[in-house]
């Protein structure tokens, strides 16, 4: 590439740029590696404050506290409280177990460093977003090589106290530093063949490893050595191919806390709420840039997706394991790739939450950007393939021959599109008669897919069915839809779905029971009150002799059994991480579960508690007679990629579109979604439980919302989600949603030729206006 002629007389904005713009800049001239640093730097001087107030009891203000140093400059955390009672209704009438009310205290990592504990709200029209973590500038970018214990060495000798990791760890740039060394040897004319990402700036969902910068999954743990021996060998192809490593982003702890295994340990208080908590006890809890009382994503990369859309950087990998790259792109408005399972590796140097789903993903503003860091990280000898994440080991016909980036090109013209079928999920769409929270995104998707795919670039649109959406008369219906392809397959590939019991005890699909002879559908649960022979139901099932139970469908299946393996994975990567620096004559000895514990602090007593439990189990198995996570996560990939292939082969598709999600952001502590902690609906688990590949694009946004709201329970005991009617009206451009595409491994190149396509015709993305230029 070379720059445009006169390209020198064009004032360049780094804001919303593509890397090819930025590229053009440096060639003609008109930027350099150190001025982009800088002007990132000074935006999130700006803007990368806290953006949470504490809920306290009485809502008295609380002293002045110390954060950590960022961007030169110590934190600053709001001295007002929000009244509890404000926020719970009836709270004179709670007689359940004690809340865990807001209050500051000192991390474990660092006593002089305060955060942020308990119940917290989103703070109106903050004007910060908190985001990132840790930045990699000299002084701050580690808690072990703080301060004058990172001096770089041109400024003579460490202070006799400093740890003596500390002298190899100071001889790593930090970005500026790297950028002025760009800038020194490639001036205006880098090799963008062997260095494609040269000054684009990265931040990093923060379990992935950096060897510059503190890495510790979000976690508040005191390590030895805070820092890791060695990048993640995605940073490290980034780093090789010239891009700046600029910040480890805020995120959902672990990964999303990683759940609780249950067991002896409870918590000795309650949050009513964690709605909105994409939060790191150590760094914090981020806030939505188009709103900031709201959460930044339904998923734990959530400073990833709000570091790339409030322009704090061009960049970001995040990890998903149901959710956690796909909510932080859809409420941020940016774009995303998130490739196969596991085309590109996470487990290798990182902590992740289930070894079984974890996968790397790639947010930036546009997606031809995001194929262009796809093609970046593809190492010239080993491909994609990491050798310390087995799950790289995937078929090397699924991996496209030629560059990702090539596919991205669509322009978005009339017709574009003409001759693609690509079928839609309904089911991503329906809802209940009368309720109104899913009503805006849905009809505002519904008119997106049909107007700008169907209506402006002719793609043939074939639509699902489901109970809960009204056909379409002017789209195609499918004619093997999902839940007939789920009739062919599970009595096969998975049959033990069907025996399955609901939270009541009781058989889930009560249809089967009442058709079949007395089974056991688990060790001492029979049930049956039928004539057929289970097996026999099965070969009906099959071949659509019987109708399928009601609630036979793509949500239903997805619900499985916490498995075993984040107790696996944190002793592997901490060990591994230990070992590493023995290599290298260094001593970390936070090296298993119970070190970790007895190291760290929790933003929440419920995760001290399913972290103790974490500590404590044994088996790699779940308890012998009981259902099996880690088999029900292979038969399930297994049967929802052969559902997926036969909707697309029957219906002659060459992709599907599905909405992300029907709810807009909601309000950080606020209700949830009734009978949906965390505002997930099961549906949505399909891509990441099937892993394959899905591209997310900015659809539009929305400017009314219908939040629920909390009820004390009539035994006053918790607070609980009731629905509301009453509409919020959200300043323009309003809350963002985002179509998702999706297709098998290997087909990649169409998934981004119609990703593409759509995003050219539509434009959807407008910036946070209150995050504007500086």
């Amino acid at each position: 590439m070379t720059a445009e002629p006169n390209a020198q007389d064009k004032p360049f904005r780094l804001d919303e740029a593509t890397i090819e713009e930025l590229h053009e800049a440096i060639q003609s001239g008109r930027t350099t590696c150190v001025a982009v640093v800088q002007h990132y730097i000074d935006r999130v001087r700006a803007y990368n404050g806290v953006a949470s107030v504490l809920v306290t009891q009485d809502g008295a203000p609380v002293a002045e506290a110390k954060g950590a140093v960022r961007a030169m400059a110590a934190l600053r955390f709001p001295t007002e409280t929000v009244k509890a009672s404000s926020v719970l209704p009836d709270l004179h009438k709670y007689n359940g177990p004690p809340l865990e009310y807001g209050r500051m205290e000192a991390t474990a990592s660092d006593p002089d460093v305060m955060q942020q504990y308990g119940m917290i709200v989103g703070k109106p029209d903050a004007r910060k977003v908190n985001a990132l973590a840790t930045l990699n500038i000299r002084g701050e970018r580690s808690v072990t090589c703080r301060g004058d214990f990172d001096r770089h060495p041109s400024a003579g000798p460490l202070p006799p106290d400093a740890p003596p990791v500390c002298e190899m760890f100071r001889r790593l740039p930090d970005a500026l530093e790297r950028a002025a060394e760009l800038d020194a040897t490639y001036g205006r004319n880098p090799d963008l063949e062997k260095m494609p990402m040269y000054g684009v700036v990265f931040s990093f969902k923060d379990p992935f490893d950096t060897k510059d910068m503190r890495t510790t999954a979000g976690g508040d743990a005191r390590y030895d050595i805070d820092f890791p021996a060695r990048d993640h060998v995605l940073v490290e192809q980034l780093r090789d191919k010239g891009a700046i490593i600029f910040a480890k982003a805020v995120n959902t702890e672990y990964n999303g806390r990683a759940g609780n295994p249950s067991g002896r340990n409870a918590p000795g208080k309650v949050l009513p709420s964690t709605l909105g908590y994409q939060r790191s006890t150590w760094g914090g809890n981020p806030a939505n840039p188009y709103d900031t009382t709201r959460a930044a994503s339904l998923g734990s990369s959530s400073g990833s997706g709000v570091s790339v859309s409030a322009n704090l950087v061009m960049a970001s990998l995040g990890e998903e394991t149901r959710a956690s790259c796909r909510g932080p792109a859809n409420h941020n408005a940016v774009a995303l790739i998130l490739p196969h399972k596991s085309m590109l590796g996470f487990n290798g140097g990182a902590i992740g939450a289930d070894i079984y789903c974890d996968r790397s993903g790639i947010l930036c503003r546009t997606i031809a950007d995001c194929a262009r860091v796809l093609d970046a990280l593809k190492d010239p000898v080993e491909g994609y393939y990491d050798p310390r994440d087995p799950y790289t080991t995937v078929p090397r016909s699924s991996v496209l021959s030629t560059p990702y980036a090539s596919h991205a090109k669509m322009s978005g013209a009339p017709g574009a599109l003409k001759g693609v079928r690509i079928g839609i999920v309904r089911e991503s769409m329906g809802y209940a008669a009368g309720s109104k929270a899913e009503e805006p995104i849905v009809t505002a998707a519904a008119r997106e897919i049909k107007s700008v795919l169907g209506g402006r670039l002719g793609a043939t649109l074939v639509e699902s069915s489901d109970p809960l959406w009204k056909r379409d008369p002017d789209v195609e219906a499918m004619t093997t839809d999902f839940r007939r392809a789920l009739t062919r397959l599970v009595p096969i590939v998975m049959p033990d779905l069907l025996f399955r019991l609901g939270r009541d005890g009781r058989p889930l699909f009560k249809e089967l029971a009442a058709a079949i002879v007395p089974t056991e559908f688990a060790p001492g649960k029979i049930f049956g009150t039928g004539t057929m022979q289970p097996i026999d139901y099965c070969v009906a099932l099959a071949e659509g002799r019987i109708a399928p139970p009601a609630n036979f469908d793509i949500a239903t299946i997805q619900e499985q059994e916490l498995a075993m393996a984040f107790r696996f994975h944190v002793p592997q990567y901490l060990s591994r991480r230990s070992a590493d620096w023995k290599a290298r004559g260094f001593t970390e000895t936070l090296v298993d579960f119970a070190t970790l514990n007895a190291r760290s602090k929790f933003w929440g007593d419920d995760g001290r508690a399913a972290f103790k439990n974490w500590e404590e189990v044994t088996d790699p198995r779940n308890p012998l007679g009981q259902r099996q996570g880690v088999n029900e996560r292979i038969m399930l990939r297994e049967l929802l990629r052969r559902v997926d292939v036969m909707v697309m082969l029957e219906n002659h598709l060459d992709a599907l579109v599905r909405l992300h999600t029907p709810f807009p952001p909601g309000k950080i502590g606020g209700a949830y979604q009734p009978g949906l902690p965390g505002n997930l609906r099961l549906e949505t688990f399909y891509g990441p439980n099937a892993g394959l590949t899905e591209v997310l694009i900015p659809a539009g946004y929305v400017t009314t919302v219908y939040d629920p709201v909390f009820t004390l329970s009539p035994d006053g005991t918790r607070y609980v989600p009731v629905p509301s009617d009453t509409p919020t009206t959200i300043p323009a451009p309003g809350l963002p949603f985002s179509l998702v595409f999706r297709a098998e491994p290997g087909r990649e190149d169409v998934l981004l030729k119609i990703a593409s396509a759509y995003e050219a015709a539509s434009t959807r993305r407008v910036p946070p206006p209150a995050f504007g230029p500086l």
